[in-house]
């Protein structure tokens, strides 16, 4: 897996609050929610670079993947 940049984001606690429960109805935490909305807002803009990987894929993985085994 590629490595991930950190950083410190300063939002409105309003903002904060709103971005939770909007991530928590689709199953998502906070920062995948951040990341979801980024990515969608530069692709709108047709400024999602293409060398961006692909989002994480959501949930556990699948059994033959977490032994190694391709699908």
């Amino acid at each position: 897996m590629a490595s991930r940049k950190s950083f410190l984001l300063r939002l409105d606690p309003a903002i904060h609050d709103a971005l939770t429960r909007w991530a928590d109805d689709e199953l998502r935490s906070t920062n995948a929610q951040v990341e979801f909305l980024l990515r969608k807002a530069l692709a709108e803009a047709g400024r999602l670079p293409s060398g961006a990987g692909k989002p994480p894929r959501r949930g556990r993985p699948r059994k033959d993947q977490a032994e190694g085994e391709t699908p």
